[in-house]
């Protein structure tokens, strides 16, 4: 089969894009409105881009009245914003917290979750995710024919648990990815919970 994505409707294709690239690891983020409540939506469209400095990308569309997100919104007036990757245990929550919520209302209170201050941070972490990470607004990118925004937010900390921690004869800090329990998204409303690890050298 041959998908000609030009001659298809953007939510097709956006279908298929959400189809066929798998498995998305999920930006769960923590923004602050300008009334004091927290804000918590999730993202796959979302990964690394820079080590030098450590930058992070997301990409946002718009709310279906085609109003900006509140996510979007946060960012840009407060320039700042906690990533978090959750576990397994806390996938029903993060597909929770992606409901459209009027801006005086909080997906942290909707979900029954609890934040834990961390020092360093600009936000406070939700509690349950294994990994946070305090981000700066770094850099904004328009992109496309509906305005996607591309975020690009600097990685000024990162809060560790302690049990996914381990510290190798080096020195290197190892993360125990099995501990995380990441979930990744697929299509549709499927996600992928953490198998396997192959560990594979890389030649040379």
């Amino acid at each position: 089969m041959i998908l000609e994505l030009d001659l298809m409707s953007m939510n097709s294709v956006y279908h298929v894009l959400t189809q066929i690239i798998i498995p998305r690891p999920i930006a769960w983020i923590l923004t602050e409105h300008d009334d004091g409540q927290y804000n918590l939506a999730p993202f796959s469209y979302f990964s690394a881009v820079c080590s030098d400095p450590p930058i992070m990308m997301i990409s946002l569309g718009k709310k279906p009245d085609g109003s900006e997100k509140d996510t979007y919104t946060n960012v840009l007036e407060r320039k700042n914003f906690i990533i978090h990757i959750a576990g397994e245990d806390l996938a029903e929550s993060v597909t929770k917290s992606s409901t459209v919520l009027d801006k005086n209302q909080s997906e942290v209170d909707l979900c029954g979750l609890k934040t834990a201050h961390v020092d360093g941070f600009a936000l406070p972490r939700v509690v349950g995710p294994k990994i946070a990470m305090s981000c700066s607004f770094y850099e904004e990118k328009s992109m496309g024919n509906s305005g996607q925004h591309l975020i690009f937010g600097l990685i000024e900390k990162v809060w560790l648990d302690d049990s996914v921690v381990a510290v190798s004869e080096n020195g290197r800090i190892n993360i125990n990815a099995t501990a995380v329990e990441p979930i990744g998204r697929l299509g549709g409303s499927e996600y992928t919970t953490f198998g396997k690890v192959l560990n594979i050298p890389r030649p040379g």
